[in-house]
């Protein structure tokens, strides 16, 4: 079986992209082989790729591309997380997908729509340019039907106190594209957008406390990848400087999932994010965020109700100018004993006769 390695800008590590039709439906076979695959590619020197995406033509008439994300946790090699989703390693599957032949060839202004199967999501994936070794591309995580803010708020509410040792933290969970916990950087004891950017171990110990209470208050195991948490404050020009932690360490950037769900917490009032916005007047249409690995945009498009409660609903976000780059194939031998399932009656016939 052959896997494809995609590196999207600003992602902490390549995604190994899979043909998801060779591969066992049942998901304790699942990951039994996604463990040995895993193994090979540490055995190559691949340890760094903690991203898995798994892809097959879509079987739903309004997508292309089925898509599950599977995270690959710290440690050995057989613990993975595949309750969230990686707006990263989408674009590296489509990448890898039209590379492979899945696809057709992408051409500017080719949108291919993405099914994610961990979540739900539905995602259009627009070229915008191709090049020989990559494309680059506009994200859109469309809403269908829109979502009411209040399905946004996974805790039923725009701020939650959350308790680690003696010290209550206040954040806002959020699910937008991923489910993320955002705390104020300035209630940990941090001023400003450089002393944000430069903190070490401390800070991140920190955010992985809130991390695991956040967790514990979902319901997710403090051991996965899900909830993610970002620390957030007012950027030192226009817009919000955000700080992001991910397996297993500080994100280079942040997630694009997590851009497009901050964008979504800037909309619904009350929040975190939403409070921090006003304070430099962001907060309406396209919001800029700034990270230690630079500075991005996303775009949240909103309906108010109309209700006497002022509710409202996501229609969709979008984030431009993400560059993915393909980086080649790898054999993996560790699983040459899977079969096509299409061809693999035909084989047993053959086989028994």
């Amino acid at each position: 079986m052959t896997g494809h390695l995609a590196y999207a800008m600003g992602s902490p590590c390549p995604t190994l992209v899979l043909d998801a039709g060779r591969l066992p439906r049942d998901e304790a076979a699942l990951l039994a082989h996604l463990a040995r695959a895993r193994g090979q590619l540490v055995s190559a020197g691949g340890a760094n790729v903690l991203k898995i995406a798994l892809i097959e033509p879509s079987a739903h008439p309004m997508f292309d591309l089925d898509y599950r994300f599977v995270q690959t946790l710290p440690g050995v090699p057989d613990r993975f997380d595949l309750h969230g989703s990686c707006g990263h390693s989408i674009l590296s599957a489509v990448l890898a997908a039209s590379r492979s032949g899945m696809l057709p060839r992408l051409v500017p202004k080719a949108r291919i729509r993405v099914r994610v199967l961990n979540n739900g999501d539905g995602v259009v994936c627009e070229v915008d340019r191709v090049e020989r070794d990559g494309a680059g591309f506009t994200i859109t995580f469309v809403q269908q039907p829109p979502a009411p803010f209040g399905d946004l708020l996974p805790d039923g509410r725009t701020r939650t106190v959350l308790r680690t040792g003696g010290d209550r933290t206040e954040v806002s969970l959020v699910s937008g594209a991923n489910a993320y916990a955002f705390v104020d950087a300035r209630r940990l004891g941090v001023p400003d957008q450089e002393a944000l950017f430069t903190a070490g171990d401390e800070l991140l110990g920190r955010l992985e406390s809130l991390r695991g209470a956040a967790a514990d208050r979902l319901g997710r195991p403090r051991g996965g990848a899900f909830p993610k948490i970002a620390a957030v404050l007012p950027a030192a020009e226009e817009g919000i400087a955000a700080r992001a932690v991910t397996v297993p360490g500080w994100h280079p950037s942040i997630a694009l999932t997590g851009l497009v769900c901050l964008g979504t917490a800037v909309r619904i009032p009350g929040t975190v994010p939403w409070r921090i916005a006003r304070e430099n007047g962001t907060g309406a249409g396209r919001v800029e965020v700034v990270t230690p690995g630079g500075r991005t945009a996303v775009t949240a498009v909103t309906s108010v109700s109309g209700t006497a409660d002022g509710g409202g609903a996501l229609l969709w976000a979008t984030v431009a100018r993400k560059d993915v780059t393909y980086q080649g194939s790898i054999a993996l031998t560790s699983l040459n004993n899977l079969r096509f399932e299409e061809v693999a009656p035909c084989l047993a016939l053959s086989e028994a006769a």
